[in-house]
């Protein structure tokens, strides 16, 4: 079984920083392309960020000279680092991987459970 475990969230004030990973845990050969997601309260799931297994990426306009997204291949982990952070950024951040592939199955779509990030002013 795999899962994709999410760390890091947390409250700030405006204007400071904070950084969530995200590992996959389980027996994994590849992962293609992983993301970051929000949903704040009230408001439907946004793209965040995406970054390819080779590292090309793309940011939402939100967000864009703010945070940036990073893997490490061998630890099977995605970061999002966020800057200079805003009371709208204020969600529960999802991880996302398009496909994961074990030795036995290839899960498409697989989804963490989503950290809490609090930016008051």
């Amino acid at each position: 079984q795999v899962q994709l475990v999410e760390s890091g969230g947390g409250s700030v004030q405006a204007g400071e920083s904070l950084s969530v990973s995200c590992k996959a845990s389980g027996i994994i050969f590849s992962i293609g392309v992983m993301g970051w997601y929000r949903q704040a309260l009230g408001k439907q799931r946004e793209l965040v960020a995406t970054i390819t297994g080779s590292g090309s990426t793309e940011y939402a306009d939100a967000v864009k000279g703010r945070f940036t997204i990073s893997r490490d291949n061998g630890k099977n982990t995605v970061y999002l680092q966020m800057n200079s952070l805003k009371p709208e950024d204020t969600a529960v951040y999802y991880c996302n991987a398009d496909s994961l592939v074990t030795s036995k199955y290839r899960y498409r779509d697989v989804w963490g459970q989503g950290t809490l990030v609090t930016v008051s002013s």
